[in-house]
């Protein structure tokens, strides 16, 4: 890939100073007519250290308006952010639609650097590698342009750069003990991030890979670039893919009709059913603190049909919950500021950190649901949806999250005697509104997008658990239960990592001993 560089095959004849003026008038008149569009855009800076990265920067922004861009200078990830996905501190600053995210390097130092600095496994580097690659699709599919700059200099221009920067006292700070290991080991990083280009160079996100050695020449393709890439995307209709089929790329569970699942739990009586749920909410209090102790996050998601019960069930968790180490989420239609976003960029958001619990009340699935029947969304991006929701869920599991998803079902009947029940008890009523009414009449409708959404996303990772709902008391109990059950699964699968990698160190130890 790194063969591949643009270089400057006309260093005499081209006068690229006069050139590079007139893209820069160009890139600003584009910026409004992207913020008209609503078209994000990203424009990632990578290369070597000395390579020019902040000066282009600088020049890239000169010519903008400071309201509607932002610069990213991406350091490694803090203690704090080390505790999320690798993924979600770069799916917080994804920029709004019509605006540009300018990133002095980016979730690629999670990649080439992180294998030859932190030590990361070939597996979870490959495993990186593919997050990223879906990350970038998901963002474009959903209108993002990204724009992949990677500035090439050879070792010996590097190693001159440096020198020339230890001789001024007011820059020789800039290159560190680091930086200086990085030349000094010059032939494997370029092997690295050879394999980091080829690997992420895609279709839709191709790596522009330029001669950084002559300023001029650079700052020219820079704003060529730029310009070009923009214009396409301002004169280019939004064109989505066909939605992929799930069923061979997900390993999808199976799932019966809801007409072919009953809504009755087994009835309860009261005493009993206090007694089990106390039970059952002491355990899930111990479950608690050693999820935290052991530093497994948990993502725990409702939906249903409206009074369904979501909302008692979410309070008896709660209930049982240490305060300060859950959140409880409640996701109404879509403000503003999300609706400016991918959808999924506001559940990034509330994920929870190592040893915390995330309670959703509704969810993402709020895409396949009522934004594909209310029209929100248009049915190609909604389409597409099932693809990107199992590919989150897998990011999820693969960080080592605990998803564990409910759909708790009524029948239409069951519905009907609650929504009566709310309007007609004045304490209830803020808990009904016209459009729970408008919903109920499309509920053939509902249930025909219902059934396809548990059909394409129920997978072995992040499985649906359809709870009958008619009966609260049992629902509530099957809830509790399921959630206790999982939770000790997920213990006792730590638990036996933990010793297979003592058994590592153990074998290693011997092994070195030996020798």
């Amino acid at each position: 890939m790194l063969e591949k560089i643009i270089r400057n095959d006309d260093k005499e004849h081209i006068d690229y100073k006069d050139m590079t003026k007139q893209l820069q008038q160009n890139l600003s008149e584009l910026q409004l007519m992207i913020r008209d569009r609503k078209i994000p855009v990203i424009i990632i800076f990578e290369g070597w250290g000395a390579s020019g990265k902040g000066s282009l920067i600088a020049d890239t922004i000169k010519m903008l308006d400071p309201r509607f861009f932002k610069v990213y200078s991406t350091l490694p990830a803090t203690e704090s952010e080390q505790r999320y996905p690798v993924m979600k501190r770069f799916w917080d600053n994804i920029p709004e639609y019509g605006k540009m995210s300018i990133m002095d390097r980016s979730w690629y130092q999670e990649l080439a650097i992180a294998r030859l600095e932190q030590g990361i496994t070939e597996e979870e580097y490959l495993r990186r590698v593919n997050e990223v690659n879906v990350f970038e699709r998901q963002l474009t599919d959903d209108g993002y342009l990204i724009i992949k700059l990677f500035l090439h200099i050879s070792k010996q221009e590097q190693k001159q750069r440096f020198i020339k920067l230890r001789e001024d006292e007011s820059k020789k700070w800039r290159v560190t003990v680091l930086d200086r290991m990085r030349n000094k080991n010059y032939d494997e990083y370029y092997k690295m991030f050879n394999d980091m280009l080829e690997r992420t160079g895609t279709d839709v996100c191709p790596w522009r890979v330029i001669d950084a050695s002559d300023k001029q020449f650079t700052r020219f393709q820079l704003f060529n670039i730029l310009v070009s890439q923009i214009t396409n995307a301002v004169n280019t209709q939004p064109d989505y893919p066909e939605p992929e089929d799930v069923s061979k790329l997900f390993p999808l569970t199976g799932m019966p009709k809801l007409a072919d699942t009953s809504c009755e739990g087994k009835p309860i009586q009261p005493t009993k059913y206090f007694d089990e749920l106390k039970k059952q909410q002491k355990e899930l209090s111990k479950l608690h603190s050693r999820i935290y102790q052991k530093r497994i996050p948990v993502v725990i998601a409702f939906e249903g049909w409206d009074a369904a019960g979501k909302g008692g069930a979410i309070k008896r968790i709660g209930a049982a919950l240490d305060p300060r180490g859950y959140e409880a989420i409640p996701t109404a239609a879509p403000d503003a500021l999300e609706k400016n976003h991918h959808y999924l960029w506001r559940f990034w958001r509330h994920l929870p950190k190592t040893g915390h619990i995330a309670i959703f009340d509704r969810t993402w699935y709020g895409r396949v649901m009522v934004e594909r029947i209310e029209g929100f969304t248009p049915p190609e991006r909604c389409a597409m949806a099932y693809r990107e929701i199992n590919e989150f869920e897998k990011e999820l599991t693969e960080a080592g999250v605990i998803v564990i998803k409910f759909w708790v079902n009524i029948d239409k009947d069951e519905q009907l005697r609650r929504f009566e029940a709310r309007q007609n008890d004045p304490k209830k009523q803020w808990k009904i509104t016209d459009e729970d009414w408008r919903n109920r009449e499309k509920w053939d409708i509902y249930e025909k997008c219902i059934d396809e959404m548990l059909e394409k996303t129920s997978t072995e990772y992040a499985p649906w658990n359809v709870i009958p709902g008619n009966n609260k008391l049992f629902a509530r109990l099957r809830i509790l239960k399921i959630v206790n059950d999982r939770l000790s699964l997920a213990l006792k699968e730590t638990k036996k990592q933990e010793k297979e990698k003592e058994k590592s160190k153990d074998k290693d130890g011997k092994g070195k001993g030996k020798n």
